[in-house]
């Protein structure tokens, strides 16, 4: 069928062997592939994925409303990536769904638990190169820009030599690291390496998890949804404290590549004009990720980053507490910039009191993301491409 299915049934068979040799089972393979349904890997049309979450919904193996929404998500899927216009992408679809299906089914019969720190599962099945298949029909390469490429070889040269990186940006969709490592495939080196600060919904939602565990994530609860259930509150501080721990030891050893979005969760479009924006960071979450950096021991360095690729994976228009959101997905053009380290002594040398200084630092941070963002913008959506490059921001398109 596909490659990736292939790839798939090889990954089956090593942690077969593995198992046998072992009487060993890893998280990510229990019960074992071997009593894993094969309705979605051995799918070779349309009718026999939409047939095939029927059976597994009649057949009790799949909730009603993870089986609706991967039927939505197969509607969706398919009409974006149809409208690329790239050849032979009807077998492209199903190639894809079927191998995500086949992942989404498979968490539900053996979910997945992440820990506070999860490095990207690569084997048996490789999620990482998993993600990237399914996210890169989806972007439009002819107009999707990079800003500032050059600073990027500049944070690896630095990563290399021990020293502590943050990447401090907006966020626009689940879609987002899969972009950033895309749109960066000239220097893998980031994708791989970099950790990513996830809310819990990603690594909770069956439609989403699969997605998640081809990442590196470093798992926190957003003060977003802190309190949508009262009860479970005390549990969610305790495990950021955790993770927040595991942060700390991870900045200790050095040579480490983190990206948070310090505004707790995806941005949203200004509800008068419907003009997308990066949402106001909380300057506390930036206050406590300096603080991190400057103690732990190891040269560190803080820059701001921008992303434009909302058309990808739309949110929901308002932030919903229910797990479970509609999906939308679309092919459009895509945007990663990033400027250089913003220094906190040389915003904040003015500043009268830690707390003034720790909104300066803060808003200083935020409005080179907001004026990056601008600037992808205005090559992205308004079409100007490279020319809408500035002083400070220098589009190219290192794919090319």
């Amino acid at each position: 069928m596909s490659e990736l299915v292939q790839d798939k049934e090889s990954s089956v068979a090593a942690s077969i062997s593995f198992n046998e040799a072992t009487g060993e089972s890893s998280n990510t393979t229990s019960p074992s592939e071997l009593n894993h349904s094969r309705t979605f890997l051995d799918a070779r049309t349309e009718e026999d994925l939409l047939s095939g979450i029927k059976k597994e919904a009649e057949a009790g193996r799949l909730p009603a409303n993870v089986a609706s929404g991967m039927e939505e998500l197969y509607w969706n899927y398919k009409n974006a990536v149809l409208s690329s216009g790239a050849s032979r992408a009807d077998e492209t679809v199903i190639s894809n769904m079927s191998v995500a299906f086949d992942r989404m089914l498979l968490g539900v019969e053996d979910p997945y638990t992440f820990n506070p720190y999860h490095k990207a599962v690569r084997e048996p099945f490789d999620y990482y190169m998993f993600v990237h298949t399914y996210i890169r029909p989806l972007i439009d390469f002819k107009n999707s820009y990079v800003g500032n490429a050059s600073i990027f070889s500049e944070l690896e040269d630095k990563i290399r030599q021990g020293h502590n990186i943050v990447l401090i940006s907006n966020h626009q969709s689940e879609a987002d690291p899969a972009v950033i490592s895309l749109l960066l495939e000239s220097q893998p080196f980031i994708g791989l390496n970099i950790k990513c600060v996830a809310g819990d919904r990603v690594i909770t939602d069956p439609l989403c998890k699969p997605f998640s565990m081809g990442r590196n994530l470093i798992c926190v609860y957003s003060k977003k949804h802190m309190n949508d259930d009262p009860e479970l509150v005390d549990m969610k501080r305790k495990a950021n404290t955790r993770s927040l721990k595991e942060m700390a030891t991870m900045l200790r050893s050095g040579g480490q590549l983190i990206w948070i979005a310090p505004s707790g969760g995806r941005d949203r479009p200004n509800p008068s004009t419907g003009e997308w924006f990066p949402a106001p960071f909380d300057s506390s979450s930036v206050d406590n990720m300096r603080r991190l950096v400057e103690h732990s021991g190891t040269p560190g360095h803080i820059y701001p980053m921008s992303l434009l690729c909302y058309d990808i994976m739309p949110p929901p228009p308002q932030v919903e507490k229910e797990i479970g959101e509609k999906r939308l997905v679309g092919f459009h053009g895509t945007g990663l910039s990033i400027a250089p380290e913003i220094n906190f002594s040389d915003v904040t040398a003015d500043c009268n009191n830690p707390n003034e200084a720790k909104e300066a630092y803060s808003q200083a941070l935020y409005n080179s993301v907001n004026e990056q963002y601008t600037i992808l913008n205005s090559a992205i959506k308004h079409r100007k491409g490279i020319e809408a490059s500035t002083s400070s921001v220098s589009l190219s398109q290192p794919w090319n």
